[in-house]
C-alpha cells in the first residue's frame, strides 16, 4: 500500500496550489497532470494498492512544463497476503448480465481506493484500523435514506473465526476493523418493494474493484436474513448469513463478496440491497463497502529518469522487505521539486500530519490575508464578522441538540445571540465536499444584496480554522421539508403558489435587479427556505456566480455543479451556464411542489425516475391530475393547473433559448395565483387567441397568454469562483 499525503499551502518561497506534476512507480502511473488545489482546508490523501518485486521500489515525481512538484509524506507498507485476490468474478450487466471470471491477475493491476464506507456509522480514524485506514460515513450516498435506518445490533461482539493470512469470503481483523461490521443500514419497513440505494460517482467507462462487507449483528442462528444485492439495478445475487455454506458458527460471523465492475457512461455507480421477495423474511442491510479503480500498466512510464530530459525529476527510492505484516517505512517529507532549477529548497515542514497556516487558537483571517491562490478577497464586508466565542455561546457550544439541519457545507444549529436574534448557524465539516471557495461566494453575494425573498446573512466566523455562516432563522424550515418524507405540516395549494411566487422573485431579483447579475447555480426545494409566516426566501449561494458579462456573451464557461435531477441539461453538456439554467432547476421545483416527491427517485420505472420527465410526460398525456398530491387535489382550480403546468413545462424545455426568463415566470404564476382565486383580469396586452379564464380547461393549455413571447428583457449570465462536490447530492 502506497499513501501519497498532500496538503497545499501558500509560503513566502511556494505557492504549492500551483504546483502540477505526474507521479509513476514502475510500469505504472499513480497520477497524471495532477494538481494538489485544497479547497477543504484538510489534507488530501492519495491510496494505492500494487504489487512489488523483491528489491528497490522507485516512485517518481515529474512536474509540467514550467512548474513544480512536492508531497508532504508518503506511507509505504506491506499488506497481508491475500487481502485482494488474485481472482475475482466479474459481474456485468445489460446485454454482458451475468458472472465470470476477471481475465487477469489482480496482481497485475494497480487499485486506486475512490470510496471506503461505513455503511450506517460514523467516520472511522485510521487509530482504529489495523492497517491504518479512514472510514467514512455513507449518509451522503444513500439516494433514498427515507428506506433506510441506522440500527441497533442484538449482539456486538464480533467473531472472526478465520487467521489473518486466509482468503475469503470470511473476514479476519485486517479486513475491515470491527466498529464497520457492528454497525449497518438496514431496510426500515417490511415491505418487500424497498431498496436501499447508494450512488457514487465513479470514472466513465472503467474497470472497478468492489468490496462489499456484511455481517449479521441481528440474528442469532442461521438462515434468518435473505436479501438480493443489486449493482445497476441488476440483480447480482442472494445474500444470507451463510450463502456460501461455509460461515462458522457462532453469529455475528462478518464475510465479504468482491467484485470487479465496469462502470457505464453516466459516471454513477449504483449499489442496492432489497428484500428477496421468495422469502418470507423482509430484510436487507449492509455493513461497509470499498470501490478501488483498476489501472492497467502504461508502455509511456518511462523505464529510467534521464538526466538530459528538460524535466527534472526527482525518485524517492524505498527498499521493499518481504515476510510478514511489516511496516516498511513511513517517510515524512516536505519536498518541492522545481523545473529548470538547480537549487532543491525544501518546503516547511513540521509535524506527520500537516499543521494549518492559520494556526489552532489564532484569531486570524484566512478571508483577508488572500485566497487559497494567495490573492486578496475582494468586496468582503468585514463589518459582518462575528466572534467564535459568540457564536459558540449562541450555540452551547455547538450542542447536537441544537442541530436543525444538515447540508453539503455541514451542519446547521439554532441559535440566539446576545441581542436576542434569532440565527441559524452553518458550520463547515471536513470532509463535507465544500469548502473555501464556497464559504468566500456566500459572504460575497449576501453582503451585497438585500430581498425579501432571498436569506439575509446576519454574519460569519473564520477564526481557528472554522468557517461558520450566520443567517436569519427561518421558522418552518425548507419546502422540501412539508412536501414528502417528513412530519411537518403540509401545505395547501395557495400556499405553494404563494411560496413559488416568493422564490420566483428572489431569483428574478438575482438575475436582474443585483449588481452585475447573479446566477444561483443550486436551485431546489431544499434551498428555499420558509419564515414563520410561510414567506419563501431562496438560501445557500456557495455556488452562485457572479459579475458583468460582456455585451457579445450570453454565457459563463465553467466546470458544472448543481444537484442531480435539478441540473439544466444544456448546461451539463456544454458547461455554459446561464441565467436559464437557474429557469430549468425552477420548473424541477414547480414539479415537487405540484407532485410532493423527490426529484430523481431510483426505485421507480425508469419512465418514472426523472421527476421533470415525468411531469412533462403525463401533461402530454393528459393525465397530470394523475401524480398530483394527493394532499391537494380537491383544492386546485383547473384553470390555475392549466397555467402552472404551462409555466413549468416552458421552464423545463431542452434548449436555453426556449425557456422563460424569471421575469416571465414569476408573471404566469401570479395569473395561476389569480385564476385559483377566480379574480383574474384581461391585461390589455394579453393575446387575443386566448378564451376568458372561466373556459380555460387543461387540453386548451397552449391557449393561455404568456409574457415570454411578449417581453423583450435582454438575459444577463454570469460569473464567480468555482468549487463544491455531492455528495452525495452535487455533481
Amino acid at each position: 500500500m502506497i499513501r501519497l499525503h498532500f496538503f497545499a499551502f501558500a509560503s513566502s518561497t511556494s505557492n504549492l496550489s500551483s504546483a502540477k506534476f505526474n507521479v509513476s512507480v514502475p510500469n505504472f502511473w499513480l497520477l497524471r497532470n495532477f494538481d494538489a488545489r485544497n479547497y477543504t482546508n484538510m489534507p488530501l490523501v492519495k491510496e494505492f494498492l500494487l504489487h512489488v518485486p523483491n528489491g528497490t521500489f522507485k516512485i517518481t515525481f515529474t512536474p509540467l512544463l514550467q512548474s513544480f512538484a512536492f508531497v508532504n509524506a508518503i506511507e509505504f507498507f506491506m499488506l497481508p497476503l491475500y487481502l485482494v485476490p488474485d481472482k475475482v468474478a466479474i459481474f456485468g450487466y445489460g446485454t454482458n448480465r451475468g458472472l465470470t471470471s476477471y481475465p487477469r491477475s489482480m496482481q497485475a493491476q494497480l487499485l486506486e481506493t475512490i470510496y471506503r464506507i461505513n455503511v450506517g456509522g460514523e467516520n472511522v480514524t485510521r487509530g482504529i484500523d489495523n492497517l491504518w485506514r479512514n472510514w467514512f460515513s455513507d449518509d451522503a450516498y444513500v439516494l433514498n435514506p427515507e428506506n433506510a435506518k441506522n440500527s441497533t445490533p442484538y449482539n456486538s461482539l464480533i467473531k472472526y473465526h478465520v487467521g489473518d493470512d486466509s482468503e475469503g469470503p470470511n473476514s479476519n481483523k485486517f479486513t475491515a476493523p470491527n466498529v464497520v461490521y457492528q454497525t449497518a443500514k438496514q431496510i426500515i419497513s417490511n415491505s418487500s418493494n424497498l431498496n436501499i440505494t447508494w450512488s457514487f460517482a465513479v470514472d466513465k467507462d472503467t474497470d472497478h474493484f468492489l468490496r462489499l462487507h456484511f455481517c449479521d449483528i441481528w440474528n442469532s442462528e442461521f438462515g434468518l436474513a435473505y436479501f438480493n444485492l443489486y449493482i445497476y439495478d441488476n440483480f447480482v445475487m442472494q445474500i444470507n448469513n451463510n450463502s456460501d455454506g461455509n460461515l462458522i458458527e457462532p453469529l455475528p460471523s462478518p464475510y465479504y463478496y468482491d467484485y470487479v465492475v465496469h462502470s457505464d457512461d453516466s459516471g454513477v455507480m449504483k449499489i442496492s440491497v432489497g428484500p428477496d421477495k421468495t422469502e418470507n423474511r423482509i430484510s436487507a442491510f449492509l455493513n461497509g463497502l470499498e470501490i478501488m479503480k483498476l489501472s492497467n500498466s502504461s508502455d509511456s512510464v518511462p523505464l529510467e529518469v534521464e538526466s538530459k530530459h528538460k524535466y527534472k525529476h526527482l525518485a524517492v527510492v524505498i527498499g521493499a522487505v518481504l515476510g510478514g505484516l511489516v511496516l516498511v517505512g513511513v517517510v515524512v517529507v516536505g519536498f518541492v521539486w522545481r523545473l529548470k532549477t538547480r537549487k532543491q529548497k525544501a518546503a516547511e515542514n513540521s509535524d506527520w500530519l500537516p499543521i494549518h497556516v492559520t494556526a489552532v487558537g489564532s484569531s486570524h483571517s484566512r478571508l483577508t490575508e488572500g485566497t487559497i491562490q494567495g490573492s486578496p478577497l475582494p468586496n468582503i464586508n468585514l463589518g459582518l464578522k462575528i466572534s467564535l466565542i459568540d457564536i459558540q455561546s449562541a450555540t452551547s457550544n455547538f450542542d447536537a441538540n441544537e442541530i436543525i439541519g444538515k447540508g453539503g457545507f455541514g451542519s446547521v444549529y439554532k441559535g440566539v445571540l446576545k441581542n436576542g436574534l434569532k440565527v441559524a448557524v452553518k458550520r463547515s465539516e471536513s470532509g463535507s465536499g465544500q469548502g473555501l471557495p464556497e464559504f468566500q461566494t456566500e459572504i460575497m453575494v449576501l453582503s451585497k444584496i438585500r430581498h425579501r425573498h432571498l436569506v439575509s446573512l446576519i454574519g460569519y466566523c473564520d477564526e481557528r480554522n472554522e468557517m461558520i455562516l450566520v443567517y436569519e432563522y427561518m421558522e418552518k424550515g425548507t419546502v422540501r421539508d412539508h412536501l414528502y418524507n417528513t412530519n411537518s405540516p403540509t401545505l395547501s395549494w395557495m400556499q405553494r403558489l404563494e411560496i413559488c411566487i416568493g422564490a420566483a422573485r428572489g431569483l428574478h431579483y438575482l438575475h436582474k435587479g443585483a449588481s452585475g447579475g447573479i446566477i444561483h447555480r443550486d436551485v431546489k426545494s431544499s434551498n428555499i427556505l420558509l419564515d414563520e409566516n410561510y414567506v419563501a426566501k431562496v438560501a445557500d449561494f456557495g455556488l452562485s456566480k457572479t459579475g458583468p458579462l460582456d455585451e457579445n456573451q450570453s454565457y459563463i464557461s465553467t466546470g458544472v455543479k448543481g444537484t442531480f435531477g435539478y441540473l439544466d441539461p444544456e448546461y451539463f453538456r456544454s458547461e455554459q451556464l446561464t441565467e436559464k439554467s437557474d429557469v430549468y432547476s425552477f420548473g424541477v421545483v414547480l414539479v415537487e411542489v405540484l407532485c410532493a416527491r423527490s426529484a430523481i427517485d431510483p426505485l421507480l420505472p425508469r419512465d418514472q425516475a426523472n421527476l421533470a420527465e415525468w411531469g412533462i410526460l403525463c401533461k402530454n398525456k393528459g393525465i397530470l391530475e394523475d401524480i398530483i398530491d394527493p394532499s391537494i387535489k380537491g383544492q386546485i382550480n383547473p384553470n390555475s393547473l392549466c397555467k402552472f403546468s404551462e409555466t413549468f413545462e416552458k421552464c423545463l424545455q431542452e434548449d436555453g433559448c426556449d425557456r422563460p426568463t424569471m421575469r416571465d415566470v414569476l408573471w404566469d404564476l401570479e395569473y395561476a395565483l389569480q385564476l385559483q382565486r377566480g379574480a383574474v383580469q384581461r391585461e390589455p396586452h394579453e393575446d387575443s387567441s386566448s378564451s376568458t379564464s372561466a373556459s380555460l380547461q387543461l387540453h386548451n393549455l397552449r391557449l393561455l397568454p404568456s409574457l415570454s413571447s411578449l417581453s423583450e428583457v435582454e438575459d444577463m449570465s454570469i460569473v464567480k469562483g468555482d468549487e463544491s462536490d455531492s455528495a452525495a447530492g452535487s455533481v
